[in-house]
């Protein structure tokens, strides 16, 4: 599995996000900028992502995978 792969999974289903994703094989590093994650907790967060992976988490063809998720003001805040 590829990068961008993952991505527009990510994409299709979490409509309006950013998705900033890296790594190949089944080790990926997703980052994912969106108002969906506003007010929502760190574990809810994360949950909406794995939730779009879900399949390919189960396939095994996504086998580790680290999430950092903002809201679009948060990442004004990071990204400068």
């Amino acid at each position: 599995m590829h990068a961008d792969e993952v991505k527009k999974i990510i994409e299709r289903q979490l409509d309006g996000c950013q998705v900033y994703t890296a790594g190949e094989g089944c080790d990926f590093q997703i980052t994912v900028v969106g108002s969906v994650f506003s007010g929502l907790s760190p574990v809810k967060k994360q949950q909406l992502v794995y939730g779009c992976l879900n399949k390919e988490i189960a396939s095994g063809a996504i086998h580790a995978i680290t999430i950092k998720t903002y809201t679009p003001e948060q990442w004004a805040d990071i990204a400068g």
